[in-house]
């Protein structure tokens, strides 16, 4: 592997926040959901794997060198509910990008139920209602006693207040305020005032 510093842009005497900013803006360029349908999805994926390995790299060295570092959030994830806390708290405080690069730089092997209702939230925030759907119906089926998992997916299948809804009609197919009352209104003015215009009435 290349040098993992050069991977990530930096020099190896940048601070482990950089470090980890340096992660976040590849990992947001470089993630899967930029690239659907794209002929370009191959090239990304790989590209997203070397950036976890450099990543990850520095961040066993670092953490050799000095003992405990802060966990990283790719490959090198322990699926700590901490870090899944960690998350939820950035989600919570409408830090909506910070959270889905975190979640996206966790490997697909380490994702649990827990990944898949956070995914799906930061979707459901972003209005990416069939995204969060499915990421929801995931997390569902991995852990069906749990409540949240199912309150959140039920909320994402019923009409909001507030959304778009299909016009209400009557068994003749015409709701109260459609074009027919409303030319009954006209005709009814015109005759009030003397001025009937339509023929047949």
């Amino acid at each position: 592997m290349k040098d993992p510093y050069q991977i990530l842009n930096i020099t190896p005497d940048a601070t482990d926040e950089q470090v980890r900013d340096a992660y976040r803006a590849l990992a947001r360029k470089y993630q899967s959901e930029n690239y659907e349908n794209s002929p370009l999805s191959d090239m990304a994926a790989k590209k997203m794997d070397e950036i976890n390995a450099a990543y990850d790299a520095i961040i066993t060295m670092r953490r050799s060198q000095s003992g405990p570092a802060q966990s990283g959030y790719s490959a090198g994830y322990t699926g700590g509910a901490s870090s899944l806390g960690d998350i939820r708290s950035k989600i919570n405080a409408n830090r909506i990008d910070d959270a889905e690069t975190l979640l996206d730089g966790i490997p697909p092997q380490a994702r649990g139920a827990e990944w898949y209702f956070l995914k799906g939230t930061v979707q459901y925030k972003r209005g990416w209602l069939e995204e969060a759907t499915k990421n929801y119906r995931t997390a569902c089926q991995l852990d069906p006693n749990n409540p949240e998992y199912q309150a959140a997916f039920r909320q994402v299948n019923h009409p909001r207040s507030g959304g778009y809804h299909a016009p209400r009609t009557n068994a003749a197919g015409c709701s109260a305020c459609d074009i027919c009352t409303g030319l009954m209104c006209a005709d009814c003015l015109c005759d009030c005032c003397g001025a009937d215009g339509t023929p047949c009435c």
